[in-house]
């Protein structure tokens, strides 16, 4: 008797080591709404959130959803405190050399914003002298840097930050994607703001947004594309992006 209950011990012991190793720890950026933001109640919320939610739900595994600095995503990666990234990353190649990339799940296109009364050409020559605000270490700041030469680029910490010194006339205009931009011009603050310009046609700055997860990890990559595919087949997919946008962003 005492050693059957020694072996249901051990048995518990190993399923709760099972359960806990199962857990994967995911991080989005909170400050780029509407795909990651904190809610009136403090809450993580958005589509990126909800997107990791299914995603976790989909492959039956118990996700901690965290907010992380945009700046520090890779390297906590790389440092092995992430499981995965879902924070509307593009895939660069500097990235594919750190991190390793699923299926896209969303398409974006960027754009710049301010007053429309000022500008209307958003060409390099067009913009000399002018302040452009973006976000740090995102394709949007390395096509700024290489092309707007003549003009001054203020790199944030992230878009909101962006964001906040347009609202404060400390920059001219702020390069962002699309989606996250027509969120911000749907506010009271951003109303005297809209697009400026049509959506660049650079290569560099059509991107797809992919969820990152560390090198070789082969297994749970594959297991988050067919999770992917599983939730854009049952229609959950559709079902958040009904949430946030009024059209496909797939």
């Amino acid at each position: 008797m005492p050693l059957l209950t020694r072996l249901i011990g051990l048995a518990c012991c190993l399923t709760l080591v099972s359960a806990q190793a199962a857990e994967l720890t995911v991080a989005t950026e909170g400050a780029y709404p509407p795909f990651s933001y904190f809610d009136a109640n403090g809450e993580l919320a958005g589509f990126d959130v909800d997107i990791a939610q299914a995603l976790c739900e989909t492959m039956q595994t118990n996700c901690e959803i965290k907010a992380v600095p945009w700046v520090e995503l890779l390297d906590r990666m790389e440092a092995g405190e992430l499981d995965m990234i879902v924070a509307s990353m593009a895939k660069t190649r500097e990235r594919s050399e750190r991190v390793d990339f699923t299926r896209h799940y969303y398409r974006s296109h960027s754009i710049f914003a301010g007053d429309p009364k000022r500008f209307s050409k958003t060409t390099p020559e067009a913009l000399t002298g002018t302040r452009l605000a973006t976000g740090r270490n995102t394709i949007q700041s390395t096509f700024l840097e290489q092309q707007y030469t003549q003009s001054e680029i203020v790199l944030t910490s992230d878009q909101t930050e962006a964001l906040e010194l347009l609202k404060e006339d400390k920059v001219d205009l702020v390069l962002s994607d699309t989606i996250n931009l027509l969120d911000f011009l749907q506010t009271p603050e951003g109303a005297r703001f809209d697009f400026v310009g049509g959506p660049l046609s650079a290569k560099a700055l059509k991107s797809e947004a992919h969820i990152a997860v560390p090198k070789g990890r082969d297994a749970l990559r594959e297991k988050v594309n067919s999770a992917l595919e599983q939730i854009r087949l049952d229609g959950s997919y559709d079902r958040i992006n009904r949430k946030y946008f009024p059209f496909s962003i797939y």
